[in-house]
């Protein structure tokens, strides 16, 4: 299922984000950003993460998505800190 991952950049600094990484067969990847995002927090200690649980593609009745829609758009993300 996985071809040699280990040059991917994000693999190369952090060897658990090749579960985040499923290969296709034109040599390009699909990346679990989320699973990504998780890994880098925890790495620097943050345990309290949320969210996820939602598809942009897959959830067209509440997403906007380029990948389904085939024209740009914009999208915008939240951190808090305490």
């Amino acid at each position: 299922m996985y071809r040699d991952d280990s040059r991917l950049p994000a693999v190369a600094q952090q060897p658990a984000a090749h579960a985040a990484f499923r290969a296709l067969s034109d040599g390009k990847y699909l990346a679990d950003i989320h699973l990504l995002a998780r890994l880098r927090l925890a790495a620097q200690g943050i345990t309290a993460i949320y969210g996820g649980e939602y598809c942009t593609y897959q959830q067209a009745e509440y997403f906007f998505s380029y990948r389904r829609e085939g024209q740009t758009g914009r999208m915008a993300s939240a951190i808090w800190l305490e």
